[in-house]
């Protein structure tokens, strides 16, 4: 067994496969998670990976030698795990490492009704029973029972927003050889689009890109393709799924706080007032839309479990956040990047504008995305940084989440990495110059330039 907390991250388990994440381990956490859960049944679900498959195995092992019955859904995406842990009100695990390269695997798991699981909700007992060994259990074992709920994600999915009347309209869409490969077939089966399919063999070892949208590299094929095929627009999934990126008609990236302002209005048309949350590095966009369509925004952490437990505090029908991840009430709270997408062509197809016109209303500042800085003292530089901007004139400090510092025509946050010792920033100002000369000056204190 490696070491548990190398691979026990903030939000989920992940690590190389074998050498920080075996089978032995996957079994000891199957019966861990019965134990701290207390679950008579658990449902899971994993990705395309080689490894995903012994490692689910290899969990139901321990899950049903401490007496818990496992409902094996098979091939499918972390929402697809999310919808069978609500519809069947028992707690999931999802096998994958989502983004990452192939050598890696990993556990996304959940309560029942898919309240999330993290470092303070349950996974830091679960690393401490793994550690110490859970006791025999001295009654009969459960069962495995494979049980197949493609079609009833979808269905439910489709449940939720209305395609019946748009217009037809043509879709490229890049699988990155993940799991939305799987998915979207079934999803968008029956509705009025011409699908212009990219890379949707299923191959855990990404033979054509990594399905990691965030990086720009990673959708140029996307951007390729929709501009070859005059494609009204294009989705990007990451490898698990449960992430959606947007490309508009012209084959340019729109940005995911664009596609949260966006949804937060279609949400807002159908709960007037309604509280949204987003996240404190979605676009300064984002809560004036939400305000501005009657809605109460609500700002909170990086992160879904902080995502989740403010939108269920709250009662929140829509949360964002900046990369990608996007979650519903009507979801269990739970995000899905296939919703997200269904919203996206429902908005498109409901009138005839291309989407970048769609979407002009949403975008109004520019943003610098993240950019990552190797630092050997995250908190001694992000010090640094603060004392550069405390005492200028009309700014503010904020430390909700690393440390963000707001004016009046800019804002930037700076935030330390859970796993890597690295310093997160990410910038936003009126107008272009004005971001890349304050995204500039404050990489220049962070890297000592």
């Amino acid at each position: 067994m490696g070491d548990l907390a190398r691979i026990f991250k903030a939000y989920d388990i992940r690590g190389v496969v074998p050498a920080e994440l075996d089978e032995a381990t996957a079994e000891a956490v199957g019966a861990a998670f019965v134990a701290v859960t207390g679950a008579s049944a658990v449902v899971t679900a994993h990705d395309m990976r080689p490894s995903s498959v012994p490692l689910a195995e290899a969990f139901a092992r321990g899950a049903t030698g401490q007496g818990a019955d496992v409902i094996a859904a098979g091939l499918g995406s972390t929402d697809l795990l999310y919808y069978a842990s609500g519809v069947l009100d028992l707690p999931g695990v999802m096998f994958t490492a989502s983004h990452n390269p192939a050598r890696y695997n990993g556990m996304k798991l959940c309560r029942a009704g898919a309240r999330p699981i993290g470092r303070d909700t349950g996974l830091t007992e679960i690393r401490d029973l793994v550690e110490s060994g859970v006791q025999p259990f001295a009654g009969t074992p459960g069962t495995v029972e494979t049980r197949d709920l493609l079609s009833g994600y979808a269905d439910h999915l489709k449940s939720l927003v209305d395609l019946s009347g748009i217009r037809r309209l043509k879709v490229a869409v890049d699988a990155g050889n993940g799991m939305a490969g799987h998915t979207v077939p079934s999803v968008f089966a029956g509705l009025p689009l011409d699908v212009v399919p990219l890379y949707f063999e299923l191959d855990g070892t990404f033979p054509n890109h990594e399905a990691n949208p965030i990086e720009p590299e990673n959708l140029r094929d996307l951007q390729a393709a929709v501009r070859a095929n005059g494609a009204d627009l294009g989705l990007a999934f990451d490898g698990d799924a449960d992430r959606c990126f947007v490309v508009d008609e012209r084959g340019e990236i729109v940005s995911p706080s664009t596609i949260t302002a966006l949804v937060a209005a279609r949400e807002l048309a159908k709960h007037p007032g309604a509280p949204i949350v987003h996240n404190l590095i979605t676009s300064r966009a984002v809560p004036e839309i939400i305000a501005e369509h009657g809605g109460a925004p609500v700002r909170t952490r990086v992160g879904h479990s902080f995502i989740k437990q403010t939108m269920a505090e709250s009662g929140a029908v829509f949360g964002g956040e900046h990369s990608a991840h996007f979650y519903f009430r009507d979801f269990w709270f739970a995000d899905s990047g296939m919703l997200a997408a269904l919203h996206v062509l429902a908005a498109l197809g409901e009138q005839d504008a291309p989407l970048s016109h769609l979407l002009a209303e949403y975008t109004r500042y520019t943003a610098s995305g993240e950019i990552n800085s190797e630092v050997a003292d995250q908190a001694a530089a992000a010090e640094q940084v603060r004392a550069a901007f405390a005492a200028r004139p009309g700014v503010t400090i904020d430390e909700l989440d690393g440390l963000t510092v707001i004016a009046r025509d800019w804002w930037f946050n700076l935030r330390p990495s859970n796993t890597e010792p690295l310093l997160r920033l990410n910038a936003e100002a009126a107008d272009e110059p004005t971001m890349a000369a304050l995204r500039d000056e404050v990489l220049a204190i962070v890297r000592e330039k």
